[in-house]
């Protein structure tokens, strides 16, 4: 039996957390070793329902047997449901090209999501304790982190479950030992080749000569720290909502549901401090701090120098960031763009999430609209076949109404078109490569209709929407 004063502290830290209910079933992750037994005991002495896992890596020969071995046996005389189950670890990580660490991470909480649905339980429960937090704050620490990194390792985060967090190491220890309850000691914790094992071996036992209770005010600060974070996170909230806009993008046969976040630089600027504001908005698209510090840096200088940020692009692995005009644009990294379209002849044709309807009419019988979706054409100045396509380098036209050719890129930017939405325009060509349309844009002037046309070619495009382009897929 554990102490009233372990009793007591545990429970009254599961309480405040609100990390456990009576009536839940909880699976508890059982190594053998002294935490895991400890939670394993408490949790039972403390009247919850729960049923042990136990994963067996096959990462250090007859040791893991004898963990298997230990965790069946003790199950077996508290009269708890085990479950086990066996991983070939390293063939994984060569498979997956990881760490053998962080392959056993992967699958062992696989498997614990996996036997939670199976069991229908409330959560799974592991052993970290106290020492754990100080060490992951350490490890944060030192890697480079903001104000979460430093909060340390959360009590509840989704279904995992941590209810010794309250507790130190040697509190456990001192526990089983008055118990005179036996656990098995893993080998690998004393080599000092892994990190975590370096902070705990050498760098926590150095830091306490300086002061012998590091580790519990280190703990304290992760505390404040987490409470700190609470109003970091609020006001990001506050700041977000205030600076961003979300705006959805055409779409696509594989990207139908795609959005484009709008970061009111004004607003950025103004904020308490714009370059953390600016990483907590653009850091699950994966953009990194130092990219963060670029884009920052330009935005801060960009009254003196304009030309140095404006149009200037930076690429995530998923993502595409614009600084263009007053906004930050961040979008899905574009699908490849479809080859070029022929079109043969009038009739319906499909491009990325254009479509396209050509017909012949006569002028007498055309109806001419100044909606922006329609072309108006004189027949015998187009050349068929046509090709719809996109935007190319050094393509020219002649806007309609305007004498002179000019590039397709410099019309597009004096009509405040952004770099993302250029490329999302096509141009309708004709046999001789000849621009006739920059698509719902402007025609060209050479092939307006005058009181001579005879024949009129009329083109409307269609914005296809997810509905469609999935019919069609």
């Amino acid at each position: 039996m554990f102490s009233q004063s372990f009793i007591k502290k545990t429970a009254g830290f599961i309480h405040h957390h609100q990390l456990m209910e009576r009536t839940g079933k909880y699976i508890v992750a059982l190594s053998g070793g002294a935490d895991s037994v400890a939670l394993t005991l408490l949790l039972q002495q403390l009247g919850y329902d729960i049923e042990a896992a136990h994963c067996n890596f096959h990462l250090r020969g007859e040791e893991s047997m004898r963990d298997e071995h230990f965790c069946q046996a003790l199950c077996q005389q508290r009269h708890i449901p085990l479950h086990i189950t066996h991983f070939d670890t390293v063939t994984f990580a060569q498979l997956h090209k990881i760490s053998i660490e962080m392959a056993a991470r992967k699958l062992r909480y696989a498997y614990f999501n996996s036997l939670m649905n199976d069991l229908h339980a409330t959560g799974i429960c592991v052993g970290h304790h106290q020492d754990d937090s100080v060490e992951t704050v350490i490890i944060n620490l030192l890697r480079g982190t903001g104000i979460h990194g430093l909060t340390g390792i959360a009590p509840k985060n989704g279904h995992i479950i941590r209810p010794l967090l309250g507790v130190t190491h040697n509190e456990i220890l001192a526990e089983l030992d008055a118990m005179q309850q036996d656990y098995v000691t893993d080998s690998s914790n004393l080599c000092d080749e892994v990190v975590r094992n370096k902070i705990r071996l050498h760098v926590l036992p150095l830091l306490q000569t300086i002061n012998p209770s590091a580790k519990a005010c280190i703990a304290k600060t992760a505390e404040r720290l987490t409470e700190a974070a609470k109003i970091v996170d609020e006001y990001m909230a506050e700041t977000e909502r205030c600076a961003t806009t979300n705006i959805p993008l055409p779409s696509s046969s594989s990207r139908q549901t795609a959005q484009q976040m709008r970061i009111d630089i004004g607003a950025l600027l103004n904020s308490a401090s714009p370059e953390m504001v600016l990483f907590h908005l653009i850091n699950r698209f994966g953009f990194n701090a130092d990219q963060t510090e670029q884009i920052n840096h330009l935005l801060v200088n960009r009254s003196q120098h304009p030309d140095k940020a404006q149009g200037k692009m930076f690429v995530s692995s998923t993502h595409q960031l614009l600084i263009d005009r007053g906004a930050l644009l961040i979008e899905p990294i574009a699908d490849m763009p479809q080859k070029p379209m022929r079109i043969p002849e009038t009739g319906v044709y499909l491009f990325e999430h254009h479509k396209l309807i050509l017909k012949t009419m006569k002028q007498e019988e055309t109806s001419i609209s100044k909606d922006k979706n329609m072309l108006y054409a004189d027949l015998s100045k187009v050349v068929f076949p046509l090709t719809l396509r996109h935007i190319a380098q050094g393509d020219r036209f002649t806007p309609f109404g305007m004498k002179g050719s000019r590039l397709v890129s410099d019309y597009l930017t004096d009509r405040k078109i952004n770099l993302f939405d250029k490329a999302r325009i096509p141009v309708l060509a004709d046999a001789q490569g000849k621009i006739i349309w920059l698509v719902n844009e402007r025609a060209d002037n050479g092939i307006r209709i005058t009181p001579s046309t005879t024949d009129v070619l009329v083109v409307r495009c269609e914005e296809m929407s997810s509905e469609n382009l999935s019919c069609q897929s």
